[in-house]
Protein backbone atom coordinates (compact mmCIF):
# COMPACT_ATOMS: atom_id res chain seq x y z
CA UNK A 1 0.00 0.00 0.00
CA UNK A 2 1.45 3.83 -1.02
CA UNK A 3 0.28 6.92 0.50
CA UNK A 4 1.56 10.06 -1.50
CA UNK A 5 1.19 13.09 0.30
CA UNK A 6 2.49 17.24 -0.85
CA UNK A 7 3.84 18.96 1.37
CA UNK A 8 4.49 23.04 1.37
CA UNK A 9 7.83 22.34 0.12
CA UNK A 10 6.86 20.31 -2.83
CA UNK A 11 7.92 17.23 -1.61
CA UNK A 12 6.15 13.73 -2.02
CA UNK A 13 6.11 11.54 0.94
CA UNK A 14 5.79 7.69 0.21
CA UNK A 15 4.29 5.49 2.94
CA UNK A 16 4.92 1.77 1.42
CA UNK A 17 3.86 -0.90 4.06
CA UNK A 18 6.77 -3.07 3.83
CA UNK A 19 5.79 -6.08 6.30
CA UNK A 20 2.66 -6.26 8.47
CA UNK A 21 2.79 -9.67 11.00
CA UNK A 22 -0.23 -10.30 13.10
CA UNK A 23 0.64 -11.34 16.62
CA UNK A 24 -1.04 -10.69 20.30
CA UNK A 25 -1.53 -7.21 21.42
CA UNK A 26 2.03 -5.42 21.38
CA UNK A 27 2.64 -2.63 23.78
CA UNK A 28 6.05 -2.02 23.25
CA UNK A 29 8.57 -1.89 20.04
CA UNK A 30 12.09 -1.45 19.90
CA UNK A 31 14.49 -1.39 16.74
CA UNK A 32 18.05 -2.78 16.97
CA UNK A 33 20.74 -0.03 15.85
CA UNK A 34 22.71 -2.29 13.53
CA UNK A 35 20.76 -6.15 13.43
CA UNK A 36 17.74 -6.51 11.92
CA UNK A 37 15.94 -6.77 14.77
CA UNK A 38 12.49 -5.43 15.74
CA UNK A 39 12.30 -6.35 19.59
CA UNK A 40 8.28 -6.66 20.84
CA UNK A 41 6.68 -6.36 24.14
CA UNK A 42 3.09 -8.25 24.30
CA UNK A 43 0.69 -7.96 26.54
CA UNK A 44 0.73 -12.23 26.56
CA UNK A 45 3.65 -11.81 28.90
CA UNK A 46 6.29 -12.56 26.04
CA UNK A 47 9.09 -10.95 24.14
CA UNK A 48 9.77 -11.55 20.62
CA UNK A 49 12.90 -10.61 17.93
CA UNK A 50 11.34 -10.39 14.48
CA UNK A 51 13.61 -10.12 11.92
CA UNK A 52 12.47 -7.30 9.37
CA UNK A 53 14.68 -8.65 6.59
CA UNK A 54 13.56 -12.32 6.31
CA UNK A 55 10.25 -11.70 8.09
CA UNK A 56 10.65 -14.37 10.66
CA UNK A 57 10.43 -14.57 13.97
CA UNK A 58 13.89 -15.45 15.60
CA UNK A 59 13.50 -15.88 18.87
CA UNK A 60 10.82 -15.66 21.56
CA UNK A 61 10.58 -15.96 25.38
CA UNK A 62 7.63 -16.07 28.00
CA UNK A 63 8.88 -13.54 30.70
CA UNK A 64 5.65 -13.40 32.88
CA UNK A 65 1.97 -14.30 33.10
CA UNK A 66 1.54 -10.34 32.67
CA UNK A 67 1.79 -8.22 30.25
CA UNK A 68 4.81 -6.70 28.70
CA UNK A 69 4.46 -2.69 28.87
CA UNK A 70 8.21 -1.70 27.69
CA UNK A 71 10.99 -4.00 26.47
CA UNK A 72 14.40 -2.21 25.20
CA UNK A 73 17.66 -3.09 23.26
CA UNK A 74 21.02 -2.59 25.20
CA UNK A 75 23.33 -3.54 22.62
CA UNK A 76 26.62 -2.56 23.73
CA UNK A 77 25.91 -5.34 26.26
CA UNK A 78 23.92 -7.70 23.62
CA UNK A 79 21.03 -7.33 26.48
CA UNK A 80 17.10 -6.70 26.56
CA UNK A 81 15.58 -5.24 29.42
CA UNK A 82 11.81 -5.75 29.86
CA UNK A 83 8.97 -4.74 32.20
CA UNK A 84 6.30 -6.18 33.09
CA UNK A 85 2.50 -5.75 35.50
CA UNK A 86 4.19 -8.08 37.86
CA UNK A 87 6.43 -5.10 38.81
CA UNK A 88 9.53 -6.92 37.80
CA UNK A 89 12.28 -5.98 35.94
CA UNK A 90 13.82 -8.55 33.80
CA UNK A 91 17.14 -8.49 32.16
CA UNK A 92 18.13 -11.07 29.64
CA UNK A 93 20.97 -11.79 26.67
CA UNK A 94 19.36 -11.68 23.33
CA UNK A 95 22.36 -14.59 21.97
CA UNK A 96 20.72 -16.87 24.29
CA UNK A 97 17.93 -15.45 25.39
CA UNK A 98 19.27 -16.27 29.19
CA UNK A 99 17.81 -14.61 32.08
CA UNK A 100 20.90 -12.26 33.92
CA UNK A 101 18.62 -10.85 36.46
CA UNK A 102 15.35 -9.92 37.73
CA UNK A 103 14.47 -7.43 40.34
CA UNK A 104 11.49 -5.60 41.72
CA UNK A 105 11.19 -2.56 43.79
CA UNK A 106 8.14 -0.75 42.05
CA UNK A 107 5.07 -0.98 43.74
CA UNK A 108 2.75 -0.95 41.09
CA UNK A 109 2.58 -1.53 36.97
CA UNK A 110 5.99 -0.50 35.37
CA UNK A 111 4.95 1.11 32.60
CA UNK A 112 8.18 2.81 30.46
CA UNK A 113 11.84 2.16 30.28
CA UNK A 114 14.26 4.43 28.69
CA UNK A 115 18.22 3.43 28.25
CA UNK A 116 20.66 5.99 29.05
CA UNK A 117 23.04 6.33 25.24
CA UNK A 118 26.23 5.72 26.70
CA UNK A 119 26.04 5.78 31.47
CA UNK A 120 25.19 2.11 32.28
CA UNK A 121 21.51 3.80 33.88
CA UNK A 122 17.73 2.84 32.79
CA UNK A 123 15.10 4.81 33.87
CA UNK A 124 12.20 3.06 34.97
CA UNK A 125 8.11 4.78 35.24
CA UNK A 126 5.43 3.04 37.28
CA UNK A 127 1.84 3.01 38.49
CA UNK A 128 3.61 4.35 41.47
CA UNK A 129 3.92 7.90 40.48
CA UNK A 130 7.92 7.29 41.06
CA UNK A 131 10.75 6.88 39.06
CA UNK A 132 13.72 5.14 39.46
CA UNK A 133 17.23 4.91 37.55
CA UNK A 134 19.03 1.59 37.66
CA UNK A 135 23.02 0.94 37.61
CA UNK A 136 23.58 -2.34 36.08
CA UNK A 137 27.32 -1.48 36.53
CA UNK A 138 26.63 -1.55 40.51
CA UNK A 139 24.15 -4.68 40.21
CA UNK A 140 21.41 -2.69 38.67
CA UNK A 141 20.86 -0.83 42.44
CA UNK A 142 18.57 1.98 42.40
CA UNK A 143 20.55 4.95 42.45
CA UNK A 144 17.75 7.61 42.39
CA UNK A 145 13.95 8.12 42.98
CA UNK A 146 12.03 10.71 41.40
CA UNK A 147 9.10 11.79 42.76
CA UNK A 148 6.34 14.86 42.33
CA UNK A 149 3.81 13.08 40.17
CA UNK A 150 0.24 12.68 41.09
CA UNK A 151 -0.76 9.71 39.03
CA UNK A 152 0.12 6.90 36.89
CA UNK A 153 3.78 7.82 35.13
CA UNK A 154 3.21 6.34 31.34
CA UNK A 155 6.30 7.37 29.54
CA UNK A 156 9.96 8.57 29.96
CA UNK A 157 12.57 9.60 27.68
CA UNK A 158 16.20 10.95 27.77
CA UNK A 159 16.91 14.15 26.22
CA UNK A 160 19.09 13.42 23.26
CA UNK A 161 20.93 16.95 22.93
CA UNK A 162 21.74 16.49 27.27
CA UNK A 163 21.22 12.74 28.13
CA UNK A 164 21.91 13.89 32.17
CA UNK A 165 18.07 15.27 31.82
CA UNK A 166 15.03 13.39 31.27
CA UNK A 167 10.97 13.85 30.51
CA UNK A 168 8.37 12.17 31.93
CA UNK A 169 4.36 12.06 30.81
CA UNK A 170 1.34 11.00 33.54
CA UNK A 171 -2.06 10.80 34.13
CA UNK A 172 -1.53 14.01 36.26
CA UNK A 173 -1.96 15.94 33.11
CA UNK A 174 1.63 17.28 33.01
CA UNK A 175 5.28 16.42 31.80
CA UNK A 176 7.74 16.45 34.29
CA UNK A 177 11.82 17.18 33.08
CA UNK A 178 14.02 15.76 35.26
CA UNK A 179 18.03 15.71 36.16
CA UNK A 180 19.65 12.81 36.74
CA UNK A 181 21.79 14.52 39.67
CA UNK A 182 18.53 15.84 41.49
CA UNK A 183 15.28 14.56 42.87
CA UNK A 184 13.18 17.46 42.46
CA UNK A 185 11.84 18.14 38.99
CA UNK A 186 13.38 21.23 36.79
CA UNK A 187 10.52 22.19 35.64
CA UNK A 188 7.25 20.81 34.79
CA UNK A 189 5.09 21.20 31.73
CA UNK A 190 0.76 21.72 31.66
CA UNK A 191 -1.61 22.57 29.08
CA UNK A 192 -3.17 18.92 28.55
CA UNK A 193 -7.15 18.53 29.84
CA UNK A 194 -6.43 15.01 30.60
CA UNK A 195 -3.51 12.52 31.02
CA UNK A 196 -0.32 12.51 29.01
CA UNK A 197 0.35 9.24 27.85
CA UNK A 198 3.86 9.85 25.82
CA UNK A 199 6.59 11.95 25.01
CA UNK A 200 9.35 12.64 23.08
CA UNK A 201 12.23 15.14 22.22
CA UNK A 202 13.36 16.89 18.88
CA UNK A 203 15.83 19.24 17.03
CA UNK A 204 14.26 21.07 14.24
CA UNK A 205 16.68 24.28 12.70
CA UNK A 206 18.75 24.02 15.77
CA UNK A 207 15.83 24.56 17.94
CA UNK A 208 14.97 21.96 20.87
CA UNK A 209 11.34 20.84 21.39
CA UNK A 210 9.11 18.29 23.29
CA UNK A 211 5.97 16.49 21.84
CA UNK A 212 3.48 15.13 24.13
CA UNK A 213 0.14 12.94 23.59
CA UNK A 214 -3.01 12.84 25.68
CA UNK A 215 -6.17 11.04 26.39
CA UNK A 216 -7.25 15.22 25.26
CA UNK A 217 -7.36 13.29 22.15
CA UNK A 218 -4.66 16.12 21.13
CA UNK A 219 -0.57 16.20 20.87
CA UNK A 220 1.23 19.14 21.73
CA UNK A 221 4.64 20.98 20.83
CA UNK A 222 6.35 22.47 23.30
CA UNK A 223 9.54 24.96 23.26
CA UNK A 224 12.07 23.42 25.33
CA UNK A 225 14.06 26.89 26.24
CA UNK A 226 10.49 29.19 26.93
CA UNK A 227 8.72 26.33 28.25
CA UNK A 228 5.51 27.72 25.87
CA UNK A 229 3.40 25.24 24.11
CA UNK A 230 3.72 26.56 20.95
CA UNK A 231 1.04 24.24 18.88
CA UNK A 232 -1.70 21.77 19.40
CA UNK A 233 -2.23 19.18 16.95
CA UNK A 234 -6.08 18.12 16.46
CA UNK A 235 -7.54 15.40 14.57
CA UNK A 236 -7.01 12.12 16.37
CA UNK A 237 -10.78 10.77 17.67
CA UNK A 238 -9.68 8.72 21.16
CA UNK A 239 -6.56 9.03 22.80
CA UNK A 240 -3.15 9.93 21.93
CA UNK A 241 -1.25 6.60 23.08
CA UNK A 242 2.58 7.21 21.32
CA UNK A 243 4.62 10.61 19.75
CA UNK A 244 7.49 10.87 17.81
CA UNK A 245 9.45 12.99 15.41
CA UNK A 246 11.46 11.37 12.74
CA UNK A 247 15.09 11.52 13.47
CA UNK A 248 15.86 11.78 9.57
CA UNK A 249 12.62 13.33 8.05
CA UNK A 250 10.87 16.74 8.74
CA UNK A 251 7.47 14.57 10.05
CA UNK A 252 5.73 14.20 13.41
CA UNK A 253 4.15 10.96 14.16
CA UNK A 254 1.69 10.21 16.23
CA UNK A 255 -0.30 7.29 17.16
CA UNK A 256 -3.84 6.55 18.18
CA UNK A 257 -6.54 4.67 20.25
CA UNK A 258 -8.95 5.33 17.60
CA UNK A 259 -6.56 3.24 15.29
CA UNK A 260 -5.03 5.63 13.06
CA UNK A 261 -1.68 6.69 13.04
CA UNK A 262 -1.09 10.55 11.68
CA UNK A 263 2.16 12.21 9.79
CA UNK A 264 2.24 16.35 10.64
CA UNK A 265 4.60 18.23 9.29
CA UNK A 266 7.48 19.19 11.83
CA UNK A 267 7.69 22.62 10.19
CA UNK A 268 3.79 24.23 9.37
CA UNK A 269 2.64 21.59 11.85
CA UNK A 270 -0.35 21.01 9.21
CA UNK A 271 -1.87 17.13 8.82
CA UNK A 272 0.13 15.21 6.04
CA UNK A 273 -1.63 12.00 5.83
CA UNK A 274 -3.44 9.24 7.77
CA UNK A 275 -2.50 5.83 8.15
CA UNK A 276 -5.07 2.81 8.82
CA UNK A 277 -3.39 -0.56 9.06
CA UNK A 278 -6.32 -2.55 10.05
CA UNK A 279 -5.09 -3.52 13.21
CA UNK A 280 -6.72 -1.89 15.51
CA UNK A 281 -5.72 0.44 18.27
CA UNK A 282 -2.24 1.47 18.11
CA UNK A 283 0.21 1.93 20.95
CA UNK A 284 3.54 2.18 20.19
CA UNK A 285 5.81 3.45 17.23
CA UNK A 286 9.11 2.74 16.72
CA UNK A 287 12.23 4.43 14.56
CA UNK A 288 15.54 4.74 14.81
CA UNK A 289 18.85 7.07 13.19
CA UNK A 290 19.70 6.21 9.94
CA UNK A 291 16.73 4.72 9.01
CA UNK A 292 13.45 5.89 7.02
CA UNK A 293 11.39 2.80 8.47
CA UNK A 294 8.98 2.98 11.10
CA UNK A 295 7.40 0.47 13.11
CA UNK A 296 3.92 0.69 14.81
CA UNK A 297 2.68 -2.08 17.72
CA UNK A 298 -0.99 -2.39 17.44
CA UNK A 299 -3.80 -4.98 19.44
CA UNK A 300 -3.88 -7.18 16.67
CA UNK A 301 0.19 -7.27 15.07
CA UNK A 302 2.83 -4.74 13.57
CA UNK A 303 3.81 -2.98 11.06
CA UNK A 304 6.71 -1.55 9.06
CA UNK A 305 6.37 1.50 6.98
CA UNK A 306 9.04 2.71 4.80
CA UNK A 307 8.88 6.68 4.16
CA UNK A 308 10.16 7.69 0.57
CA UNK A 309 11.07 11.61 0.65
CA UNK A 310 11.52 12.63 -3.35
CA UNK A 311 10.87 15.37 -4.92
CA UNK A 312 7.47 16.01 -6.57
CA UNK A 313 7.83 16.60 -10.19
Amino acid sequence: MKVKNKTPLEQTETYMHEFVQNTERVKSVDLHPSEPWILLGLYSGTISIWNYQTKCEEKSLKVSESPVRSAKFIPRENWIVAATDDKYIRVYNYDKMEKIVEFEEHKDYIRSLAVHPFLPYVVSASDDQVLKVWNWKEGWSCVENFEGHSHYVMQVAFNPQDPSTFASASLDGTLKIWSLDSSVPKFTLEGHKKGVNCVDYSIINSKQYIFSGSDDYTAKVWDYQSRNCLQTLEGHENNVTAICAHPELPIIITASEDSTVKIWDAVTYRLQTTLNFGLERVWTIGYKKGSSQLVFGCDKGFVIVKVNLVAAK
